[in-house]
């Protein structure tokens, strides 16, 4: 035997395969294998932007296996497949069928269909791959064509309930099969189009490490701003700009809490002149004034822009003249605004070619007249992209990387990518905040959130959002959201538009969504057939819209521990919305929990996923069959008592001690309990030996920069808590330029300790008022200089 320990990163084996392979390690846990079939060829991944670390690593010859081995990682090679183990020899997985078959026709010749397969055991749940529509939490039982789409999108990375991770780094539509539950296999991952099979195995020893080691990869999360986690309005759409102001200004006369307002699209007017990035629109002739009106306003304003462009648009004609236009059908397909669509009159509207650099360089040409008026985020559309009348033969075109094929599930990351780079480098002094439709792996340090498409609005559809945000978070990506209230509601319209505001059936489903908003990271309702304004579903004193301005306003009660998390998020690679297996690993029972979620490490949300006020109404459409606008069949509402008591079935992790949040009972943890559900709150639990920084009744997010906070402490445990802030909109504190107030609690000596502050940034308050509230204890007001005081 022989053995010799190199501090070396890349590694080629000889192998019995018919392919050479390369080992190369980019950290002691992260370890990327190449295979080439002779191709020979060096590939700069779109994703991966970490370089190798110098790594020790040991080599040893054991006939014909060799290992290589880090401080956390062994990974044999012998017959051309590699098994991975933990650093005690423990298998984590190994590598079953490689396969490399020709591909001899259309622009891909020369390549191949790539098709890699790793061994999972009976009982491990996999997590991750993307946002999909199938309401599970563990992925087993798949058997999918990954190809990015409006409801849809893949990350070609999933993570096991052993602690490792796998990232696929294909970008081609790739087939995905992975064993029934219960059943041992394989994950089969066969791409269209590769020159390699290209993968890297991640062993983080949990799902939080794997995540960390997937973002060092791929990118760190950037801060969002600070107003971005306040509650956010839109509408398909404002038609006017008087009709977006008045919105604006009702709410705040009404007093319910907002920061921001989005204006879908048509602003730029006839859909031949898609997306144009201009006011052209005569309803929005007086654009300038209304943007700086919203700012008077205390908000932010996003807008719509798309990947694609109307024949009539700047754009389109520079893209163009330099043959930056993709030739496939893309909404809209009539040049007519009507449904449906009239197919005689052709918008002419094409995508443009986001894996061209120059092509980026265009897009923000425009995109910063739009930036250059006051415009505060982006609400990019369709950046899946939209693909219809889809023929097979589309994804056999040229773009500047090659096939559509080779590079088509990368699309969102290089389009998001393009207008975040150009943003950062015009400024320093406005964070970038993204809004998307549509992902891919390494997505999370481009300042983006993505929702859940044009999803529908009915109980089945809501239910599948609590699993879709949590395997969303598992791919390292920690910004989503859905449409509150669901995109198509049409069906509650039983008495003409807009009658589902005072529809009991939908007025149900609106609230419990809303509640469940609050605790995503980002609140934002949005959709068509159905005004969403809070003041649509009635006025003070009534049950449904008081329900609805306390979940909002309950968002805003929470900011200051939300603002710490997005703190945690970017410092270290925590996570908003974390599926319960990520703190409770422990206990089995988490493992498939698909309802219920921590945000952050202290919350346990558990939304009410079911109606219990009302009979559920079954919807089903898709994302263009659902703008027929059909209104649903006559009906008369049903009387609803909303002051009846109901419950709702909750279940508490063990490990731990809960307490309730509106009653502050206490409860042992790896029991389900019937929780009081009323519709005025959904079930939230505090898990003991936590610390909660809770705001003030603010308007909007930094309007008395977070002065009187109460520190909730709920005892049962030692607990510990940073309180983070910043200005709240600039990149200074990539310099350094925040502050910290460390918070901990002592469960013996029942004492907090609020510790000395470090770091300072403009506007910080130097003085400040905290009250410190102990769950079934004492209430007391401390003044606070910074310097470290115990409240015992």
């Amino acid at each position: 035997m022989k053995k010799k320990t190199l501090l070396l990163v890349l590694y080629p084996l000889l192998a019995t395969a018919s392919w050479a392979q390369k080992v190369v390690f980019y950290t002691p846990n992260t370890v990327r294998i190449i295979k080439d079939n002779g191709v020979n060829e060096e590939k700069k991944s779109l994703v991966v932007i970490a370089q190798p670390k110098p790594v020790k690593v040991t080599q040893t010859k054991k006939g014909t296996a060799t290992v290589y081995q880090s401080s956390a990682l062994k990974v044999t090679v012998q017959d051309g497949k590699v098994t991975f183990a933990d650093n005690k020899g423990n298998i984590l997985t190994s590598e079953g069928e490689t396969t490399f078959t020709p591909i001899t026709t259309n622009l891909d010749r020369g390549a191949f269909k790539v098709k890699q397969t790793f061994a999972v055991d009976a009982d491990e749940s996999i997590y991750g791959v993307g946002l999909l529509q199938n309401g599970k939490m563990s992925q087993r039982g798949e058997n999918r064509r990954m190809i990015q789409s409006n409801l849809e999108d893949f990350a070609h990375f999933y993570q096991s309930i052993k602690g490792y991770g796998i990232f696929w780094d294909n970008y081609s539509p790739t087939q995905l099969i992975t064993p029934a539950e219960g059943e041992a296999g394989h994950v089969v991952l066969e791409s269209e189009v590769g020159k390699l099979a290209d993968y890297y195995f991640i062993y983080g020893g949990n799902a939080d490490g794997v995540i960390a080691e997937m973002r060092h990869l791929s990118g760190e999360v950037p801060m969002l701003p600070l107003w971005t986690y306040g509650f956010h309005q839109s509408r398909e759409r404002y038609k006017t700009q008087q009709e977006l102001l008045d919105v604006v200004h009702k709410y705040r006369d009404l007093k319910v809490p907002f920061d921001g307002i989005i204006q879908d699209w048509q602003y730029w007017g006839s859909n031949y002149t898609w997306n144009a990035m201009e006011f052209i629109n005569p309803d929005f002739d007086r654009a300038q004034q209304m943007i700086d009106e919203v700012h008077k306003q205390k908000a932010h304003m996003s807008i719509s822009i798309w990947a694609s462009f109307g024949p009539e648009t700047k754009a389109y004609r520079d893209m163009k003249k330099k043959g930056f236009l993709l030739d496939f059908e893309t909404w809209p397909q009539s040049g007519l605004t009507q449904w449906p669509p009239r197919m005689d009159y052709p918008s002419g509207v094409r995508c443009y070619d986001a894996y061209s650099s120059e092509a980026r360089d265009i897009y923000w040409k425009y995109l910063s007249n739009l930036y250059n008026m006051g415009i505060d985020a982006w609400w990019m559309d369709s950046t899946d992209p939209d693909h219809l009348s889809y023929k097979e033969s589309d994804l056999d075109q040229p773009t500047s990387m090659g096939s559509y094929r080779s590079v088509r599930n990368a699309y969102p990351l290089m389009t998001v990518g393009g207008v975040y780079d150009h943003q950062r480098a015009t400024t320093r002094d406005k964070r970038v905040f993204i809004l998307t439709r549509s992902y891919f792996a390494g997505q999370q340090r481009y300042g983006a959130n993505t929702w859940s498409g044009d999803i529908s609005s009915s109980w089945e559809s809501f239910r599948k959002q609590v699993p879709i945000c949590l395997n969303y978070t598992l791919t390292a990506n920690p910004n989503v959201n859905t449409d509150i209230g669901g995109f198509f509601a049409g069906s509650y319209n039983t008495q003409g538009f807009n009658s589902a505001t005072r529809n009991p059936q939908y007025q149900e489903l609106y609230v419990r969504w809303m509640q469940f908003g609050a605790f995503t990271p980002m609140m934002r309702s949005h959709g068509t057939d159905v005004y969403r304004e809070l003041y649509y579903f009635g006025k003070s004193g009534e049950p449904i819209y008081d329900a609805l301005v306390d979940a909002v306003k309950l968002r805003y009660r929470f900011l200051p521990y939300i603002y710490s998390q997005s703190w945690q998020v970017t410092k270290y690679d925590d996570s908003f919305m974390r599926a319960l297996f990520m703190d409770f690993k422990d206990d089995k029972q988490t493992w498939n929990n698909n309802r219920q979620y921590l945000f952050g490490h202290n919350v346990l949300v558990c939304p009410v996923v079911n109606p219990l006020y009302t009979t559920e109404k079954i919807v089903r459409t898709d994302p263009l069959g659902g703008w027929d606008r059909k209104d649903g069949k006559r009906e008369t509402y049903t009387a609803v008592d909303w002051k009846a008591n109901k419950t709702f079935s909750v279940y508490l992790p063990a490990g731990a001690m809960w307490y309730d949040y509106w009653t502050g009972r206490r409860y042992n943890g790896g029991q389900t309990l019937t929780a009081n559900a009323p519709i005025s709150h959904s079930p939230l639990y505090i898990k003991a030996g936590s610390i909660l920084p809770l705001g003030p009744d603010v308007q909007y997010a930094n309007e008395n920069h977070y002065d009187n906070l109460d520190i909730v402490v709920y005892p049962g445990a030692d607990a510990s808590f940073t309180l983070y802030e910043d200005e709240g909109d600039n990149y200074n504190y990539e310099k350094g330029i925040y502050s910290t107030i460390p918070l901990t609690w002592n469960d013996k000596t029942k004492t907090l300790t609020i510790g000395k502050r470090k770091g300072t940034f403009p506007g910080m308050l130097q003085t400040r008022t905290f009250r410190v509230k102990v769950i079934g204890g004492i209430e007391k007001t401390v003044t606070y200089t910074g310097k470290g005081i115990n409240v015992k």
